[in-house]
């Protein structure tokens, strides 16, 4: 995993990093429209001057040079005549300026989501391409929560916010020169009396902002984590009557997430009621002196003054709020960073052609394997060396912890040895050359992996729909002996499985991963404890299709009876890691167990 960031700032940077190209330039075009947004302020601002004077001072804004254009233009010849192409001008503008809001909005958001599903898919292609090892020491329930909720929650309280602050300072500092060149003195005592009173806020806010944004990133986890396990295992959770362990667990879990939720909306939303109420007091203290002194455009500048605090405190607002919303936000997204930094290795072999390919044509070999899932664990696998010809039944037998699937997943290139070495036809298979012989490899496991469509797409596993040959999965349906079943059912291979393959039997289910394996043509199929679910009879009824499999085939086979090996030509026993006997069914019974086939392992 790597380093995390310190600060806001070099998690923003990280972020822009993983921008792709097209989406910088579409930024770059976005902040062209805000300094065009910008501009439309301004100009309704500009626009609202010579507006109050022509109803204050008509004969000041007559008699004005800057006017001689406008007054010759429209062809006014009394004050009167000032005041409606006036108003018609200030109101174009404010149009105007409203329009190019709402445009900028609109792009604005279409832009963040874009990257917010730009990020997403990025977090979730970087997370399927880590190696096996990765994937088994990491909690599943983050790593959901970090693709689906957490990169949803970046969209709407990081991205969306910096966009929004980006446009709001753009516009915020062309306001301001307007007022600064009317008025500078005023113009700096409203903006900087304001701004002190948000930096103000920002102190006091700080730390409690960090401390709901940890809270927020935990228990996203945990109620993704709490979804995940009661839902999963509802079956035992309603035999056990563990309902409410779980509602409570969610319950405390999402009471959290909101409450964290609902300060950091506070924080980020109450300052405006105060902000709002100083900015009235201010502009009428500022009129009050302006009175005071006399002068002759006092209505004019208040009334500039007054339009301008009311554009001025709302963007000064979301400049707040985009703060409050990303600080609240930010363990959120340094989790989603660390998702984005992840490295693919060898990312380029994952693209191959069957030209490629690692084919097994004579042997596989282990040549004095060991293995560690880390070097504070103990050792699974210890000096294992195994030949494993073409085509040869291998049995796996062994008690729980032995290393029988561990030794498997080393085969299978799944697991890199800690030391030794896995050969194919006297090839070292290492991370780099690993995906070229995986896609020879179909692997059949104790608890098969349905998904909630058809039956063809089920064989068809890791293929486009439209795709799929279906001659082939005919085919392969029909080497594992359960294709008469499925044209026996009314939509056949459309027939649809349910989640998980709940409207099939536990036969059927391993009959249709066999025929998944079978439609990969694979050199080498390895049965992990795929008939440890099944009664006997159906068992051996599927080692009996498994034993009608091409005599090309590489069969390797964990079973936790003895006789489901019975087909087997070569029996391997582990213990503790270690190869204790290996040799042909009969030999191992006869010198191991001194008892009959069929007792259970």
């Amino acid at each position: 995993m790597p380093l995390e960031p310190k600060n806001l700032k070099n998690l923003l940077l990280s972020l822009w990093q993983h921008v792709e190209s097209r989406r910088k330039i579409q930024l770059i075009w976005l902040i062209v429209l805000m300094v065009a947004a910008s501009f439309a302020e301004v100009l309704s601002l500009g626009a609202l001057l010579p507006f109050l004077g022509a109803l204050t001072s008509p004969d000041n804004i007559l008699s004005s040079p800057k006017a001689v254009f406008l007054v010759d233009w429209f062809g006014i010849h009394s004050p009167k005549d000032l005041l409606k192409p006036l108003t018609i001008i200030f109101c174009i503008t404010v149009f105007i300026a409203a329009i190019t809001r709402l445009v900028l909005l609109r792009f604005t958001t279409k832009l963040s989501y874009a990257l917010g599903a730009d990020l997403s898919i990025s977090v979730y292609r970087k997370t399927l391409y880590q190696p096996y090892l990765v994937h088994v020491s990491r909690n599943t329930s983050e790593l959901i929560s970090g693709i689906a909720t957490k990169t949803s929650s970046v969209i709407l309280h990081v991205i969306n916010p910096l966009l929004i602050a980006i446009s709001s300072t753009i516009i915020l500092l062309s306001i301001l020169s307007v007022l600064v060149v009317i008025n500078p003195l005023v113009a700096l005592i409203l903006f900087f009396g304001f701004g002190l009173l948000y930096l103000i806020i920002i102190k006091l806010t700080k730390n409690r902002l960090i401390e709901n944004s940890q809270r927020i990133a935990e228990d996203t986890t945990s109620v993704v984590k709490s979804l995940q396990e009661g839902l999963g295992g509802i079956r035992d959770v309603l035999l056990g009557r563990a309902q409410e362990i779980y509602c409570d667990t969610y319950t405390k879990a999402d009471h959290a997430l909101r409450r964290a939720q609902a300060s950091n909306f506070f924080i980020g939303n109450s300052p405006r009621f105060v902000i709002e109420a100083s900015g009235m007091i201010l502009i009428s203290l500022v009129a009050l002196q302006l009175a005071i002194n006399g002068s002759e455009t006092t209505i004019m500048v208040i009334g500039l003054f007054a339009l301008g605090a009311q554009r001025l405190l709302p963007l000064l607002q979301q400049l707040y709020n985009s703060w409050t919303t990303i600080k609240g936000n930010e363990q959120t997204l340094r989790d989603i960073i660390n998702l984005l930094d992840q490295q693919i290795p060898y990312l380029d072999n994952y693209k191959l052609i069957d030209e490629k390919l690692i084919r097994l044509k004579h042997n596989i070999e282990l040549d004095g394997v060991s293995f560690s899932y880390a070097s504070s664990l103990p050792t699974v696998i210890k000096d294992i060396s195994l030949l494993i010809h073409k085509g040869d039944r291998v049995g796996f037998i062994g008690t729980t912890g032995s290393g029988k699937s561990t030794l498997l997943d080393i085969l299978m290139a799944l697991l890199v040895p800690t030391s030794g070495s896995l050969k194919v036809d006297g090839v070292p298979i290492n991370q780099a050359n690993a995906p070229k012989w995986q896609l020879n490899i179909a692997h059949v496991p104790q608890s098969i992996y349905l998904m909630d469509c058809s039956i063809a797409e089920n064989i068809a596993f890791g293929e486009r729909k439209e795709s799929i040959d279906i001659d082939k999965v005919r085919a392969a349906a029909q080497k594992a002996q359960i294709a008469k079943t499925i044209e026996s059912w009314r939509d056949g291979y459309d027939t649809m499985v349910g989640e998980k393959g709940v409207k099939l039997s536990g036969g059927q289910r391993q009959r249709i991963a066999i025929a998944r394996a079978l439609y990969r043509q694979a050199d080498l199929i390895v049965f992990d404890e795929a008939t440890s679910a099944l009664d006997q009879e159906t068992e051996e009824l599927l080692m009996e299709a498994i034993q009608s499999l091409s005599s090309d085939l590489t069969v390797l086979i964990i079973a936790h009876r003895t006789s489901t090996l019975r087909g087997c030509n070569i029996i391997v026993e582990l213990r503790h890691g270690q190869i204790v006997n290996t040799g042909s069914y009969t030999d191992l019974i006869t010198r191991s167990y001194g008892k009959s086939a069929g007792t259970p392992h």
